[in-house]
């Protein structure tokens, strides 16, 4: 079992508490393990590996968990008052018109499964977590990455009965608890599509059939559909559908490789249920976030001290006032004049490729980046968090001991039908900070974190 021990020397925040966990075996074998259980799925090589998994308090852990559930939920009460119907919220958040697709006829049901699966992500900040922007999609990375993580975790650091010195949930668990409820509640049977395409730049098949494995020895049915596939799920016998399941796909990617989402249309339409459903792009909406940083006039004043806790400064940009700190500002001069303060997001995007952080470009960058977002109504500007630091072990190539680092990690609590799935984290193994896409540079790593 491993072995507690101290942060050792650096500038470890307090929020990340005063013990780690020690390596569990030589570094080639930690090595070896992590790139083997990860293999064939599309998952970039990594030269700097987790030597361990992360620890965090367990207060720590839960705090992550409890505000996640809690402004997720305002989060999905704020997407659903910007309008009536879909037209209206696809008109209120200025969609593009390729998102005008793959609605359930029931939009109750539609409505009720859009915050199925979600990870925010948080950095620790001076004061605590602050959480940067959520990602509400059936497509979300991590999953299956924390699985692997915690696999080979386990193998290393547990007892001959089992047993680890540390807890964790385990992401495709809890998602087979998501979907068994999901079968119960809509009195469909437990037999799960997971819809996604190894067509898609990045991922390769085993990626989608590590999760059915998964699935199909813990008690469900479930197989993987390409989207050719697709019509297999309800064009057959009664008891041969499989009436849930899980949109492994954003609209934008498949776009991307000439994907057709028809035959998820035609799914949708003979009765299948697959979350996160279509609303769920309005939550995953930076304009939402801004939206609620604002405040909205049926918020209580403890979910205004949540949001002001837990949110940076967030505000849809515009020509107008607002609130900062207690007084009004003119928007657009204030953040024309406080580039260093603020970092600019599209409203809709992934992986950072539509991010702006004011201190890294000149004045000239960040006003043309400005004037040209204000003009498009769908951007938001962010308080820049400054992320704080960490001690970790790491495995770098051709290092044959594990070394210590200070890291700045991305957090993503993984959330699912509201319940706890694990918690994934990112870093850059040099120890700088900024947008961490593990799919988007040499330095980038991920591993999982777990409560000790």
């Amino acid at each position: 079992m491993g072995t507690h021990e101290g942060p050792g020397p650096g500038t470890t925040h307090p929020w990340f508490g005063p013990h780690r966990l020690r390596p569990a075996a030589p570094a080639d074998t930690i090595r070896q393990m992590l790139r083997h259980e990860l293999r064939d799925t599309g998952w970039p090589y990594q030269p700097v590996l987790p030597a361990a998994p992360m620890a965090i308090p367990r207060a720590a852990y839960a705090e992550t968990f409890r505000v996640s559930v809690a402004l997720i939920e305002l989060l999905r009460r704020t997407a659903l008052e910007t309008g009536r119907t879909n037209a209206d919220r696809l008109a209120a958040y200025g969609m593009p018109a390729d998102e005008d697709r793959l609605w359930m006829d029931d939009s109750f049901v539609e409505e009720r499964y859009a915050d199925s699966v979600v990870r925010p992500d948080l950095v620790i900040g001076p004061d605590g977590p602050q959480f940067l922007e959520f990602n509400v999609s059936g497509a979300l990375g991590g999953v299956v990455e924390t699985q692997s993580r915690l696999s080979v975790w386990s193998r290393l650091h547990a007892d001959e009965g089992g047993r680890t010195s540390y807890r964790s949930p385990y992401p495709l668990a809890v998602r087979a608890e998501m979907f068994r409820s999901l079968s119960a509640e809509l009195a469909l049977a437990p037999r799960v599509a997971v819809v996604g395409s190894s067509q898609v730049i990045g991922v390769e098949r085993r990626y989608f059939e590590m999760e059915t494995d998964y699935y199909n020895s813990h008690g469900l049915t479930a197989r993987f559909f390409e989207p050719e596939e697709l019509h297999e799920a309800w064009d057959c016998a009664p008891h041969l559908r499989h009436p849930i399941g899980l949109r492994n796909f954003t609209i934008p990617d498949w776009l991307e490789v000439g994907l057709d989402t028809t035959p998820v249309q035609d799914a949708l339409d003979n009765g299948c249920v697959l979350v996160g459903t279509q609303t769920s792009t309005f939550m995953h909406s930076k304009l939402t976030m801004g939206l609620l940083s604002e405040g909205r006039p049926w918020m209580t004043e403890a979910e205004r001290g949540l949001v002001e806790r837990y949110l940076p400064w967030t505000r849809i940009l515009s020509e107008r006032k607002t609130d900062r700190r207690g007084r009004q500002v003119d928007l657009l001069p204030f953040v024309l004049g406080n580039r260093d303060l603020l970092v600019l997001k599209a409203g809709l995007g992934d992986c950072g490729k539509q991010v702006v952080i004011g201190r890294e470009v000149d004045q000239g960058g960040w006003e043309s980046a400005v004037g040209e977002a204000v003009g498009g109504g769908t951007s938001v500007v962010q308080e820049f968090v400054q992320p704080q630091t960490c001690t970790v072990a790491l495995i770098a190539d051709g290092s044959d001991e594990p070394y210590d680092a200070e890291v700045a990690p991305v957090l993503g609590p993984l959330v699912f039908g509201g319940r706890p799935a694990g918690l994934f984290c990112r870093f850059f193994g040099d120890g700088s900070a900024g947008i961490v896409n593990v799919r988007g540079g040499t330095s980038s790593s991920d591993n999982v974190v777990v409560a000790i």
